[in-house]
C-alpha cells in the first residue's frame, strides 16, 4: 500500500505528459551535399523531445545536425516515436520506420514499462523484435536503454530503490536482447550520468520527470558517437577486454554513456556462457570529432 501511494502521489506531481508531442522535426538537416543519410527515431516521449519548444532542442534533430557534420552528408530525419510510448508500440513504430528504407535507426524506450509495470520479458520481446526487423532492411541500429528512474525527484523512498532496481534490470536485460538482434546499446544509466543528479534544476524540464533541453543535449551527445561508428563514420573505441553478454549487460547498466555491442573472440561469435561483446567506456560528452 505504502509503494502504491507513492507511485500515485509521484504520478500526481510529475503530471501526466502523454498526448502531448514533441515539436514536429521531420526534415533534411546539414548544409551539404549529396544524397541524404536516412535516420528514424523512434520510441517514447524522449525520443520526441517532450517539453523542448523548438525542433532544434529535440535529440533527434541534434543527433542529425551532428551526424551531417561527421558524414559532411545531409540527413534525412523521420520521427514515428509516440509520447507515452512503451516498448510493444515498437511494433506499428517498426512498420512506420521501414517505410523509410532507414539507415540507422535510434531508439530510445523503456521508461513507461517501467511505470506502466510491464513485466521485463514482455518488454525485451518487442525491442528486440524491432530491432531484428530494422537490421534484417539493413539498418544500423542505436538503443538508449531505459534511464535509471530512481534520479526522478517526485518518486520517493522506498518506491526509488524499488524503481531504480528495476529500470537498472530492464536496461540490462534490453542491452542483451538488442546486441543479439545485431544492435549495439547506449547505456542511460543514472538518466546519463551526474549531471542529472547534480544538477536536476538544470537537467530536467518543469514537470521534474522530462529532459530539459539541456538535458536533452546530454542525451544526443551521449548517442551521437555509437551512431557514427555504427555508420563506420568513426573508428571503433579499443574496449578493455570482450566478455560474456550477460556480464557487459550488466556492467554497462551501472555505467552512464557506455556503449554495448557484438564482437568476434578468435574468429567466434559465442563463447561458453553465450555471445561476445565488448563494453565501450566513452569520454562523457565528447563528441566523435573531438576524440
Amino acid at each position: 500500500l505504502l509503494l502504491m501511494g507513492e507511485a500515485l502521489l509521484a504520478r500526481r506531481i510529475v503530471g501526466r505528459p502523454h498526448g502531448m508531442e514533441g515539436p514536429p522535426s521531420d526534415g533534411v538537416y546539414g548544409d551539404f551535399g549529396g544524397e541524404p543519410v536516412r535516420m528514424v527515431m523512434l520510441g517514447d516521449s524522449t525520443s520526441v523531445g517532450l517539453g523542448t519548444a523548438e525542433a532544434a532542442q529535440t535529440p533527434g534533430v541534434l543527433i542529425a545536425t551532428g551526424l551531417a557534420a561527421v558524414a559532411e552528408r545531409p540527413v534525412r530525419l523521420t520521427v514515428v516515436g509516440k509520447s507515452g510510448a512503451v516498448s510493444a508500440d515498437l511494433d506499428d513504430q517498426t512498420d512506420l520506420a521501414l517505410g523509410t528504407s532507414p539507415e540507422i535507426a535510434v531508439i530510445f524506450v523503456g521508461a513507461n514499462d517501467v511505470t506502466t509495470q510491464t513485466k521485463p520479458t514482455h518488454a525485451v520481446r518487442h525491442l528486440q523484435k524491432a530491432v531484428r526487423r530494422l537490421r534484417e532492411a539493413g539498418a544500423e541500429v542505436v538503443v538508449g536503454t531505459c534511464p535509471d528512474l530512481g534520479t526522478v525527484r517526485p518518486i520517493a523512498q522506498p518506491l526509488r530503490w524499488v524503481t531504480r532496481r528495476w529500470s537498472r534490470q530492464l536496461a540490462a536485460a534490453q542491452t542483451v536482447a538488442v546486441v543479439e538482434a545485431g544492435g549495439r546499446t547506449v547505456a542511460f544509466a543514472d538518466l546519463l550520468g551526474h549531471e542529472f543528479s547534480a544538477n536536476p534544476d538544470e537537467m530536467f524540464g518543469p514537470d521534474r520527470f522530462h529532459p530539459s533541453v539541456q538535458g536533452y543535449l546530454q542525451v544526443a551527445y551521449a548517442v551521437l558517437p555509437s551512431v557514427c561508428t555504427a555508420l563506420g563514420l568513426w573508428p571503433e573505441p579499443r574496449s578493455e577486454r570482450s566478455e560474456s553478454i550477460y556480464l557487459v549487460a550488466a556492467k554497462a547498466a551501472e555505467e552512464p554513456g557506455a556503449e554495448v555491442s557484438a564482437t568476434r573472440v578468435a574468429g567466434r561469435a559465442t563463447g561458453p556462457h553465450g555471445r561476445w561483446a565488448t563494453l565501450l567506456r566513452r569520454r562523457h560528452g565528447v563528441l566523435p570529432n573531438d576524440a
